[in-house]
């Protein structure tokens, strides 16, 4: 043992403050509290963002263009990482490309883009294509599979909610 290692871990047994209890205490009269304004009350409480009446931060700072909160994240990747990262005939999926490390962070849907050359067959499964990438996925004997995202079901639906109910 160190000695500065003795009180390590030990936590003393402090009494708690009692505020308000006389003059001897000192924390007497206002408590701690102050002389004037709303915080000196039992049962006040300020929110996190609250700043002592002015406007807040995040009210101040200006707020330009647009976010979608509810859009879909898509992450793309050259068909030369599918070069140097995928085998000869491999299966290449977003779970298989999630596993191995190559798509990093948060996303939804999937792109094959198409820089870089490709000499391998690859089946290789996405949500997007571009054009390039799918000719040189073609051309080096490879298949191209094009998976259904949230997009293309809500496109569905939204057809089949539009239909005019037959004999109306």
């Amino acid at each position: 043992m160190q000695i500065d290692g003795v009180n390590k871990g030990v936590r003393k047994n402090r009494k708690r403050l009692r505020v308000g209890r006389g003059p001897g205490s000192g924390r007497g009269r206002t408590a701690g509290r102050g002389n004037k304004g709303q915080g000196q009350l039992a049962g006040w409480s300020a929110a996190g963002i609250f700043e002592g009446g002015r406007l807040p931060l995040i009210r101040r700072i200006p707020k330009r263009g647009f976010h979608n909160a509810f859009g879909r994240i898509v992450k793309s990747v050259n068909v030369s990482v599918l070069e140097g990262t995928c085998a000869v005939g491999a299966a290449v999926t977003p779970e298989s490309l999630r596993e191995t490390g190559v798509t990093k962070g948060i996303w939804h849907e999937l792109k094959i883009l198409g820089d870089g050359e490709l000499s391998k067959a690859l089946q290789v499964s996405a949500h997007h294509f571009s054009e390039r990438a799918r000719e040189k996925i073609l051309a080096a004997g490879g298949s191209v599979t094009v998976l259904p995202g949230p997009a293309a079901l809500e496109r569905k639906i939204g057809k089949a909610s539009r239909k005019k109910p037959a004999g109306g």
